[in-house]
């Protein structure tokens, strides 16, 4: 029997696709360009720069895979859909840009101790190339973060500024190189390129580990929300409140409720999740109604349960 989702966990992304689709081409073939010309040139900055751009590569071909996916319905075995394979391409391509930066360091640190000669013509053409390129791929990109929230372009988005950044200092580079004759320039570059790479992989990690994790996204005060369900008329307590991301911009919510018997449960539920959808953009949501008397959850129960009578004593005494 189909197993109804009042929220498909689906996730269509035309304009992630067109976006992600023209990136992927772009960078390709720019890749082979920069990696020939750097062979060729022997410039380490420019090879450090083709580095990142396979790593870009890469993650594009996972993040059109997660889109891909996340466009499939769930089914019995993946009832949240593939939505989560968006952030577990997002977690690899990070681990990579954190690897790849450990290698430009070594390799940086060898050319400071044995320089090499560079064909510096060539690498300025190549570098201003990728300057173009990148400087395209980062227009396309922002317009497209703008209509669609999604993690993988946005760590695209930050690679492609991270390209930019690194095709301006490859041309620093070169004009330096050529004017002072210090050879030592173009290594020095390659390791601020790796600390760039190296610092957007680790803000990727850190983002797509914290939805694996299922932490409490950062967009949400988790105190605030618990004080807005217990705001809804029949509400008395709120406790096994869990709040995750599924992917970015997906998110669930699930909480257990003692209510006031003498309230029709349904119209308790019906008002905590038009609040939840109001106020916090939350769609989907799991209410368990309670009373303390049946669903006492050990001594939690049993002190709210003194409260009350506490308070309604008091009330009476007044």
């Amino acid at each position: 029997m189909y197993d109804y989702h009042h929220l498909r966990h689906v996730k269509e992304q035309a304009t992630s696709k067109r976006a992600l689709w023209i990136t992927l081409l772009l960078t390709f073939f720019f890749t082979v360009v920069e990696i020939v010309g750097g062979l060729l040139s022997n410039s380490l900055a420019l090879l450090s720069d083709s580095a990142h751009m396979v790593s870009d590569v890469i993650a594009l071909g996972l993040s059109m895979t997660a889109i891909y996916l996340a466009s499939r319905p769930s089914d019995a075995r993946f009832t949240f859909g593939y939505l989560r394979f968006e952030i577990i391409a997002s977690f690899l391509n990070g681990f990579a840009l954190c690897i790849i930066s450990v290698g430009i360091f070594y390799e940086g640190v060898r050319r400071f101790l044995h320089p090499e000669e560079i064909d510096l013509g060539l690498m300025l053409t190549i570098a201003s190339i990728g300057f173009a390129v990148n400087l395209v791929l980062t227009i396309v990109l922002s317009r497209s973060m703008k209509e669609e929230e999604n993690l993988n372009v946005q760590s695209a988005l930050w690679h492609f500024i991270g390209d930019l950044l690194s095709s301006i200092g490859v041309i620093v580079s070169a004009i330096v190189i050529y004017f002072t004759d210090w050879g030592w320039f173009d290594p020095l570059v390659s390791v601020v390129i790796g600390g760039i790479i190296f610092t957007g992989g680790a803000k990727i990690v850190k983002e797509s580990y914290l939805i694996l994790m299922e932490s409490v996204p950062s967009k949400f005060d988790l105190d605030d929300i618990r004080r807005s369900i217990a705001d809804v008329e029949g509400v008395e307590d709120v406790h096994e409140m869990h709040l995750w991301a599924i992917s970015s911009d997906h998110y669930s919510l699930t909480a257990h409720v003692f209510i006031d018997e003498k309230i029709q449960p349904f119209c308790i539920i019906l008002a905590i999740n038009e609040t939840l959808k109001r106020k916090y953009g939350i769609e989907h949501s799991t209410i368990q109604m309670e009373h303390a008397t049946i669903h006492p959850h050990g001594e939690y129960g049993k002190e709210f349960l003194r409260h009350k009578e506490e308070e309604e004593r008091l009330k009476g005494n007044g």
